[in-house]
Protein backbone atom coordinates (compact mmCIF):
# COMPACT_ATOMS: atom_id res chain seq x y z
CA UNK A 1 0.00 0.00 0.00
CA UNK A 2 1.41 3.54 -1.25
CA UNK A 3 0.95 6.84 1.76
CA UNK A 4 1.06 10.19 0.98
CA UNK A 5 0.71 12.72 3.96
CA UNK A 6 -0.76 16.15 3.69
CA UNK A 7 -1.69 19.14 5.92
CA UNK A 8 1.03 19.88 7.47
CA UNK A 9 2.36 23.80 7.84
CA UNK A 10 2.93 26.32 10.70
CA UNK A 11 0.14 27.36 13.60
CA UNK A 12 0.37 29.17 16.41
CA UNK A 13 0.22 27.23 19.87
CA UNK A 14 -3.24 26.50 20.84
CA UNK A 15 -3.99 26.19 17.44
CA UNK A 16 -5.18 23.30 15.31
CA UNK A 17 -4.61 21.49 12.12
CA UNK A 18 -5.94 18.24 10.10
CA UNK A 19 -3.54 15.82 9.08
CA UNK A 20 -4.54 13.30 6.23
CA UNK A 21 -2.92 10.43 4.63
CA UNK A 22 -4.39 9.15 1.06
CA UNK A 23 -3.58 5.27 0.82
CA UNK A 24 -3.91 3.43 -2.27
CA UNK A 25 -2.84 -0.10 -4.23
CA UNK A 26 -4.24 -2.36 -1.93
CA UNK A 27 -7.18 -2.60 0.61
CA UNK A 28 -7.03 0.06 3.06
CA UNK A 29 -9.02 -1.92 5.85
CA UNK A 30 -6.77 -4.39 5.86
CA UNK A 31 -4.61 -2.58 7.68
CA UNK A 32 -4.06 -1.01 11.01
CA UNK A 33 -3.18 2.69 10.95
CA UNK A 34 -1.38 5.11 13.03
CA UNK A 35 0.79 8.63 13.32
CA UNK A 36 3.47 8.81 14.31
CA UNK A 37 6.12 11.95 14.41
CA UNK A 38 9.95 12.62 14.55
CA UNK A 39 11.06 15.82 16.34
CA UNK A 40 14.63 16.84 15.58
CA UNK A 41 17.42 15.06 16.88
CA UNK A 42 14.35 12.55 18.40
CA UNK A 43 13.70 9.48 17.67
CA UNK A 44 10.61 8.35 16.24
CA UNK A 45 7.71 8.13 18.29
CA UNK A 46 4.38 6.88 18.62
CA UNK A 47 0.92 9.58 18.40
CA UNK A 48 -2.03 7.15 17.95
CA UNK A 49 -3.31 4.48 16.26
CA UNK A 50 -6.57 2.88 14.70
CA UNK A 51 -8.11 -0.65 14.05
CA UNK A 52 -9.24 -1.85 11.00
CA UNK A 53 -13.32 -0.86 11.90
CA UNK A 54 -12.37 2.65 13.24
CA UNK A 55 -14.15 1.10 16.20
CA UNK A 56 -10.80 1.20 18.53
CA UNK A 57 -8.28 4.05 18.62
CA UNK A 58 -5.48 4.21 20.87
CA UNK A 59 -2.96 7.55 21.91
CA UNK A 60 0.40 8.29 23.23
CA UNK A 61 -0.46 9.93 26.76
CA UNK A 62 1.41 12.57 25.24
CA UNK A 63 -1.40 13.87 23.20
CA UNK A 64 -4.42 11.71 24.94
CA UNK A 65 -7.59 14.04 25.11
CA UNK A 66 -5.92 16.80 22.06
CA UNK A 67 -5.46 14.65 19.29
CA UNK A 68 -8.36 12.30 17.59
CA UNK A 69 -7.37 9.71 15.09
CA UNK A 70 -9.88 8.52 12.14
CA UNK A 71 -10.15 6.71 9.30
CA UNK A 72 -12.52 6.62 6.22
CA UNK A 73 -12.42 3.59 5.02
CA UNK A 74 -14.31 3.47 1.43
CA UNK A 75 -12.02 6.62 0.83
CA UNK A 76 -8.80 4.81 1.46
CA UNK A 77 -8.34 8.11 3.86
CA UNK A 78 -6.85 8.15 7.26
CA UNK A 79 -7.12 11.58 9.75
CA UNK A 80 -5.39 13.17 12.55
CA UNK A 81 -7.19 15.94 14.27
CA UNK A 82 -4.75 17.76 16.12
CA UNK A 83 -6.07 20.67 18.62
CA UNK A 84 -4.64 22.68 21.35
CA UNK A 85 -0.99 22.13 19.35
CA UNK A 86 1.99 22.95 21.32
CA UNK A 87 5.70 23.91 20.47
CA UNK A 88 6.45 20.18 21.65
CA UNK A 89 4.32 18.84 18.86
CA UNK A 90 6.71 20.49 16.27
CA UNK A 91 7.93 17.18 14.39
CA UNK A 92 7.53 15.71 11.03
CA UNK A 93 4.39 13.28 11.11
CA UNK A 94 3.95 9.97 9.23
CA UNK A 95 0.81 8.01 8.52
CA UNK A 96 1.62 4.02 8.50
CA UNK A 97 0.09 0.91 7.84
CA UNK A 98 0.66 -2.47 9.82
CA UNK A 99 -1.21 -5.76 10.21
CA UNK A 100 -1.15 -6.02 14.18
CA UNK A 101 -3.86 -4.14 16.52
CA UNK A 102 -2.77 -2.06 19.15
CA UNK A 103 0.96 -1.82 17.04
CA UNK A 104 2.60 1.44 18.22
CA UNK A 105 6.51 0.06 17.47
CA UNK A 106 7.57 1.56 14.55
CA UNK A 107 9.01 -1.63 13.44
CA UNK A 108 5.50 -3.16 13.77
CA UNK A 109 4.26 -1.54 10.68
CA UNK A 110 5.28 -2.08 7.09
CA UNK A 111 4.35 0.87 5.13
CA UNK A 112 5.15 4.39 5.34
CA UNK A 113 4.37 7.73 3.89
CA UNK A 114 6.76 9.91 3.30
CA UNK A 115 6.03 12.66 6.05
CA UNK A 116 4.40 15.92 6.57
CA UNK A 117 5.80 18.90 8.89
CA UNK A 118 4.29 20.29 11.64
CA UNK A 119 5.25 23.81 13.29
CA UNK A 120 4.25 24.98 16.30
CA UNK A 121 5.21 28.56 17.21
CA UNK A 122 5.05 29.72 20.78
Amino acid sequence: VQLQASGGGLVQAGGSLRLSCAASGRTFSNYVMAWFRQAPGKEREFVAGINWSSISTYYADSVKGRFTISRHNADYTLYLQMDSLQPEDTAIYYCAAGRSPYSSRWFQFDYWGQGTLVTVSS
